[in-house]
């Protein structure tokens, strides 16, 4: 997980220009730090959406650190060498909501799987496994990016997790939090007992590997990772088969009011919010999991996936960011963005649609959250180009 933000632009740009990935979060426009007028609308989910990766891989979830491959086990994150971390994150947002991920934890020594749920104001919700112990899951949550108070973080059972596929439930209202591995409730966090540090501000869903245990980073971070890591044992993958997002309110887009952070400043673009709150159904709990272990460790990383390398080439950095998706298009159920009516659409017409707005040809997928093309609204990728839309 990254654990600052960038300071300017300017680093960004060296850094994505020459190739080289920082381990580190940053929000490209913290509504807590500016005049909310002046950040992007964060695009609404708005509804459920069922992704087989097993199938390849969507436009709605975007790679960077890395390329995920694709294949029987879906969607597949490898960590080969120092700098690794490949990951998918959203291009829309929930506000409230539960994601459902179907995957088998990478193995090794000082490898991270990680499941984040992430906001503009860098509000968290963790799920993240070590490579060294395959029958534990840590759930971790933060506010506002504040890492104050490392007794929050939790390591709960998993069991068998690198060798069979689980279902990994996050199920998140302004009232409480509940972490779920399979049927059985692991955790539940209220928002009463968070002391003020509660996540409650529209967030991204994002996914990946990395090596916590690269000999380049902290020797905190090491440590809490299990590593060092040795990459002559690898390559070590993390498989995601299938991801299940609902997004507990509606609308079109998401916009902050004011600077407080709240859940009730949060506004819906032609819908409401928590609007489709019970919209999901219900998940049949089988059990309540005791003997969660709390750990004060300073060392458990806030801000995202990738915490750590400062290597060249090292682990992806993360922008939050925004996105939109313009008139004329549309979420399918299965997760993919596509022209309205593209069922009957020729492909002769939809890339001589695409190639109107097409602006530039790059291999970074990385690029396309960066300050650089915030004028963008929505990004849209094949495997050779991306295409991108004001």
């Amino acid at each position: 997980m990254f654990t600052r933000r960038w300071r300017t632009a300017a680093a960004t740009a060296v850094a994505l220009l020459s190739g080289v990935s920082y381990a580190q979060t940053w929000s490209a426009c913290n509504p807590l730090h500016s005049k909310s007028a002046t950040c992007p609308a964060n695009t609404a989910l708005g509804m459920t959406v069922n992704v087989d990766f097993t199938k390849g891989e969507v436009n709605s979830f975007v790679a960077s650190g890395g390329v995920p491959t694709y294949g029987r086990d879906g969607a597949s994150f490898t960590v080969a060498k120092g700098g690794d971390a490949p990951q998918l994150a959203s291009v829309f947002y929930i506000m409230f909501g539960r994601v459902e991920v179907t995957m088998k934890a990478a193995p090794g020594k000082g490898i991270v799987s990680s499941l984040v749920l992430l906001s503009d104001t860098l509000d968290e919700i963790d799920l993240e496994w070590l490579g060294s112990d395959s029958n534990t899951v840590q759930t971790n949550y933060f506010s506002k990016g504040a890492a104050s108070g490392y007794n929050r973080a939790e390591f709960n059972p998993a069991a068998n997790n690198q060798a069979e596929w689980i279902t990994y439930t996050v199920d998140w209202t302004a009232d409480r939090i509940i972490w779920y591995v399979g049927k059985t409730v692991v955790r539940t966090l209220r928002y009463n007992d968070a002391n003020g540090q509660y996540p409650q501000t529209p967030m991204q869903v994002k996914f990946g590997a990395w090596a916590g245990g690269d000999p380049s980073n902290s020797p905190g971070t090491i440590e809490w990772a299990q590593g060092p890591t040795d990459y002559s044992q690898g390559p070590f993958s993390m498989h995601v088969r299938s991801a299940v997002v609902t997004d507990y309110s509606t609308g079109k887009s998401y916009t902050y009011e004011g600077n407080s952070g709240t859940w009730q400043s949060i506004r819906s673009d032609g819908g409401k919010i928590n609007g489709n709150l019970g919209g999901a159904a219900s998940i049949t709990v089988t059990a309540s999991a005791a003997g969660a272990a709390n750990t004060a460790s300073p060392t458990i990383p806030v801000g995202g996936i990738g915490k750590g390398s400062g290597t060249s080439g090292g682990a992806g950095s993360q922008t939050v960011g925004a996105g939109s998706i313009p008139d004329g298009w549309r979420m399918t159920p299965d997760g993919k963005i596509k022209p309205v009516g593209s069922s009957t659409m020729s492909t002769y017409k939809r890339r001589k649609k695409f190639n109107k707005y097409t602006r530039t040809h790059i291999h970074s997928l990385s690029l396309s959250f960066s300050p650089l093309f915030q004028n963008f609204g929505l990004f849209c990728y094949t495997n050779t180009k991306i295409y991108f839309f004001q």
